[in-house]
Order: structure tokens, then sequence, then C-alpha cells
């Protein structure tokens, strides 16, 4: 990491770390109980406790009560619902309660099931993501992502036999006697910088976004690379501009489907753009101006849910 200095107008929204902000989908309430995890007779034991609570999932969609201010709909564990599932995930407790994820994926009609029938509706986390209670929404992220690695992985990696969900749903074992290869969850570590130059800042645009939104570079981080190392490369290699001072902002879970973005300010050493269009469509220098009435500009910023707008709301409010 660079020794130069954070502009003094950063460096301390960038060091005063004493009471972080989390983000979206991030620092639940919820006890992951894993040294629980391994005891199967525990486990199933908790499956027929009354008291225990199950998260459905249906095709990476959760199960909300819609309105202005959605919530989940958290069910008791009723038999039909577990015969139902294609996976039951251990998630943790919440109080006294332990709550499990069950994915639905292979019914065709989930709301059509008793237990489910009239309560909700099965919804994109992205479309309520915003809209729920802060430990609400980093429950259904968890549970929409530990399911999306499970319908990943039925199969081995090394061999290619069947796998088998084990430890709570946090392992899937190679059934293979002659491989018996253990495989654990994964998650795609991406950076995701904004780059400024004390007074500006840089976002680009994806053809694939909404019309008008922009937002800051982002990246997946390649073998081999430091977290500093893949923020100077991707800014190059997306918008040809050279930085330095990389410095660390906070990191979120983004279940969309199976990343940690980890947030990162980088000071531009040049400011000419040279756009990769493989990459992004179109990327401009923005002032705090237009950023506070980019409506009036013509653009969009990132979604509330995002680390991307997190970033950019730091960085304006950092004067």
């Amino acid at each position: 990491m660079s020794s130069l200095r954070l502009p003094c107008h950063l460096a301390g929204a960038m060091t005063d770390r004493s009471e972080p902000r989390p983000n979206f989908y991030a620092s639940g309430a919820i006890d992951r109980l894993s040294g629980q995890r391994r005891d199967a007779g525990w486990v199933a034991a908790r499956l027929s406790d009354p008291e225990t609570r199950l998260v459905p999932v249906w095709r990476s969609h959760n199960l909300v009560i819609e309105g202005a201010s959605p919530r989940p709909v958290i069910l008791a564990p009723e038999p039909t619902l577990l015969a139902a599932a294609s996976a039951v995930v251990l998630l943790g407790s919440i109080g006294t309660a332990v709550h499990f994820a069950v994915d639905l994926s292979l019914v065709e009609e989930p709301q059509a099931l008793p237990p489910i029938s009239g309560s909700g509706i099965f919804a994109d986390l992205r479309t309520v993501g915003p809209l729920l209670a802060h430990d609400d929404g980093a429950l259904l992220a968890y549970a929409r992502g530990l399911l999306h690695w499970h319908s990943r992985h039925g199969f081995c990696g090394v061999c290619g036999s069947p796998t088998e969900s084990a430890e709570g749903g946090h392992l899937r074992r190679c059934t293979n006697p002659a491989c018996g290869a253990q495989h654990f969850p994964r998650t795609d570590p991406a950076v995701i910088m904004l780059v400024h130059d004390g007074d500006r800042i840089v976002l680009g645009r994806q053809a694939v976004w909404p019309p008008g939104m922009h937002s800051v570079l982002a990246g997946f981080v390649e073998p081999g690379e430091s977290l500093e190392d893949a923020v100077r490369r991707e800014v190059g290699e997306e918008i040809g501009v050279a930085v330095d001072q990389v410095r660390y902002n906070s990191s979120q879970p983004w279940p969309f489907p199976a990343s940690i973005m980890l947030g990162f300010y980088a000071k531009a050493l040049t400011h000419e753009i040279t756009i990769d269009p493989e990459e992004i469509v179109d990327a401009r220098w923005f002032t705090r101006d237009q950023l506070r009435n980019h409506d009036q500009h013509g653009f969009t910023l990132p979604r509330i849910d995002s680390i991307a707008r997190r970033l950019i709301e730091d960085w304006m409010a950092a004067i």
C-alpha cells in the first residue's frame, strides 16, 4: 500500500471507524452457531423443534409480505415444507429460535403448499431489499446465498460424483469413497472503488444498467493479486486512469449471486479517460454539485442498498 497520505478532507471519513455504519445485507443479528453444525443429532432435533423457524427460498426469490415496509415470511417447521425442500441449511439462531433456509426451487407452484398459501409472495431481494429492516435483509441475503451455492455444487469438482450436504448445510462432501473431497461455500471477492481527484469522482455506466444510471468502478480479484493491486488493475483496464493512495472503506455481502464487495477509495494520478468498450459504455468525471443535483443533470446514482452508493455518500460527506 502506498505511503502517501489521503487528502485531509477524506482522511477523517476513512480513519474514524469507531462506529462503522453497516452496509445493507451485512451484520445481521443472527448467531451462526458454527459450533453446533457438526452435531447431526442436534441439527435434526432442531428441525422437529416447534420453536424453529424456516426461511423459504424459491429459485433465488425470498418469501415476503408485500407493502411499503415489506417483511420476510418466517414459517414453523411443517413436515410438508421440509419434505418438498431440495436443500435445508442451518442459518443460526435469532434469540432462542434456530433458523433454517429451505430451497423450494423444485416445486413448480410453491405458493400452493399449505404452509405458504396466502402468506406472501416470492420476490427478488433486489426489488425489496432496500425497504426491509436491516436484520431482515441480512437474513434473507444469507439464505439466498447459501442455497444458491448448494444449487450449483451437486457434483464434485474433483471427480464428478454426486455430493451430499453435511454440517448443517455448510459443507458438501463427495459421495465417492475413493475421493471424499470436501467442498465449502465460496464467495467471490470483488473490489469496488471510487476514483477521485479531490474535487471530482469518476462514474461509469454499463449497457445493461437502467437508463441513466452511473456508478463507481468494480471488478473481480484475480489469483495472485492483493486487493490494492486489483483496484489499480481494474481502474487502468476500464478507464485508463492511473491511481494511488488506495484506501479501504467497508465491505458488503452481495448475494447476486455470490460476491463480497470490498470498497475502496483511490486517488487519480492521471485524468484522461479511455474506456474499455467491452466493460463500460461511458465514464466521466462528476463534481459534487452534479452529484447533489444528479436528476437535473440527466443521470441517476446507484441503488441505495449498494456499497457503490455508500462510497459516494461517504465521499460527499467528507468535506
